[in-house]
């Protein structure tokens, strides 16, 4: 899924969410941060390479828009760094010993949190073997679903069609003052 549709997705999550509980806005704008923050993570290691004088904000970007099989060549390094934050960052494994270590500390569940774990469950059905299967039982396993790529046309229809719905049953049901 694109980072536009995850931080649609968890907004609408916290507006919902709001209506049952109290929601502070900082807590609002950390889950939304916390719902794209997957996929910009991997490029931490771009970025290092173009402040280190040899990478390119061409490069960078080619790697952002690039299709499977398609990205620019990188240094090994580079890439090799890139491609384990994208498997950490959409790994239910690292996810849950995160959520499981704050639950120690905090005495309950992070509620920003939600915005991750919406990522990573969103991206597990919205990529496929051909389009960044997301490994969701990393470190353990590359192995990932085989669900349908987000960037198909009808996967896009489908995905802010449902998003456009979910707006308007939140404005429906929205209580009156």
């Amino acid at each position: 899924m694109d980072m536009f549709a995850h931080a649609l997705w968890a907004g609408l999550g916290t507006a919902a969410a709001r209506r049952r509980m109290s929601v502070a806005r900082a807590t609002v704008v950390t889950t939304v941060g916390l719902a794209v923050l997957p996929d910009l993570v991997q490029f931490l290691p771009l970025l290092g390479w173009i402040i280190a004088g040899d990478g390119s904000w061409t490069a960078l970007w080619a790697f952002a828009l690039a299709s499977p099989g398609q990205e620019p060549a990188l240094p090994p390094l580079v890439n090799t760094l890139s491609h384990h934050l994208y498997c950490t960052m959409h790994s239910a494994v690292v996810a849950a010993l995160v959520t499981v270590l704050l639950w120690l500390k905090l005495r309950q569940f992070w509620f920003p949190l939600a915005g991750w774990w919406s990522h990573i469950v969103l991206d597990v059905f919205t990529h496929s073997e051909d389009y960044y299967v997301v490994p969701v039982f990393y470190p353990f396993t590359y192995q990932g679903f085989d669900g349908w790529a987000w960037n198909l046309p009808w996967m896009l229809a489908l995905n802010y069609g449902a998003l456009t719905l979910a707006v308007i049953a939140l404005w429906l049901t929205r209580r009156r003052k």
